[in-house]
């Protein structure tokens, strides 16, 4: 892995995770962020691809596109499961 394709996926994952935090919320700050974003981009990875889907858009918008729905999806699953814990205690 080149220097410049990890700085990518660094700005992918900041980015993605940037914008599903801002959406439903997250409080996890920039490094967490950059995790939920690059989490999200392998859980949005395997959704387009177990539904056969493609991003409507091309190139780099794409892929922050489909990182921004997983890590939504991602983010949706940590609140549930936080909600849920909080209930039983």
């Amino acid at each position: 892995m080149t220097l410049q394709l990890f700085l990518i996926w660094l700005a992918v994952g900041l980015i993605a995770g940037w914008l599903a935090s801002a959406l439903i919320g997250g409080g996890f700050g920039v490094v967490g962020d950059i995790v939920v974003g690059l989490v999200g981009s392998f859980i949005g990875g395997l959704i387009f691809n177990g539904l056969h889907l493609h991003s409507p858009l091309a190139g780099l918008p794409g892929t922050i596109f489909v990182a921004f729905v997983g890590a939504l999806v991602l983010l949706a699953i940590l609140r549930l499961v936080r909600s849920t814990s909080v209930r039983r205690l």
